[in-house]
C-alpha cells in the first residue's frame, strides 16, 4: 500500500523530484516507519466520520506551519471535503489505481476483472471535489487476460501507480503543466 509515497522519497534522495518534503501527513500509522527511515516528521492523522473536520483542519495547519506548496495522496484513500479541495485547487495531486474515466472510487482492480478488461492503469490528477473526475496530468496501461486473478491485477498495477504518481508530481513540480478547465497542458522535458 505504500509504493507509491516509498518511490516518491527514493526520487526525492536521488534528486530526480526538485523539491523539500518537510513532513509525511498520513491516515495510516504503519508510514511512520518509512518516515522515520527517510528522517521525515510524521504526523498521524486517523480520519473517522465524526471528526473529519477537525481532520482537515489539522492538515491545514500542518500545511500553513510548513509552508507546504503541493499534496500529493500516494493511497490516501479518503475523500476531502469540498471546501478543504477548493482551497487548494491545483494543489493537491492524487493518484487513483484505476485507468480513469472508468472504475471510479474504490476496488477498481476488482471493477475491471468483472468486466473483463484487456488493459488496466493507474491515474495521477488533481483533486476536485467530484471524486475521481479532476483534471488527469498522467496515466499509464498494462495489458491483462482472462488468465489474471484480480490479485496479479492488483501486483501489476502497483508498479504503474508508482510511476505514473511520479511522473505527475515531477511534472508539476517542474512547472510543466497548464490547468485548462478538465484538462491539463503538459509540457514533456
Amino acid at each position: 500500500e505504500s509504493a507509491p509515497l516509498y518511490d516518491l522519497l527514493i526520487k526525492h534522495q536521488s534528486g530526480e523530484l526538485p523539491c523539500k518534503i518537510p513532513c509525511i501527513i498520513s491516515n495510516h500509522e504503519h508510514l511512520k516507519e518509512i518516515s522515520e527511515q527517510f528522517n521525515i516528521p510524521f504526523f498521524y492523522l486517523p480520519v473517522a466520520p465524526e471528526r473529519k473536520d477537525e481532520q482537515e483542519k489539522e492538515i491545514r495547519e500542518i500545511v500553513e506551519k510548513e509552508k507546504i506548496d503541493l499534496l500529493v495522496l500516494a493511497r490516501y484513500m479518503q475523500i476531502l471535503s469540498s471546501a478543504f479541495v477548493t482551497e487548494y485547487q491545483g494543489r493537491i495531486i492524487n493518484i487513483h489505481h484505476g485507468f480513469l474515466p472508468a472504475f471510479k472510487g474504490n476496488n477498481p482492480y476488482r471493477k475491471a476483472w468483472e468486466r473483463g478488461v484487456k488493459m488496466i492503469g493507474a491515474t495521477a490528477h488533481y483533486v476536485t471535489a467530484d471524486l475521481d473526475e479532476g483534471p488527469i496530468i498522467e496515466q499509464d496501461v498494462v495489458s491483462v487476460n482472462h488468465q489474471h486473478s484480480v490479485k496479479e491485477m492488483v501486483q501489476a498495477g502497483r508498479d504503474i501507480e508508482r510511476r505514473v504518481l511520479t511522473s505527475a508530481v515531477k511534472a508539476h513540480l517542474e512547472h510543466r503543466i497548464i490547468l485548462d478547465g478538465r484538462r491539463t497542458i503538459i509540457f514533456h522535458s
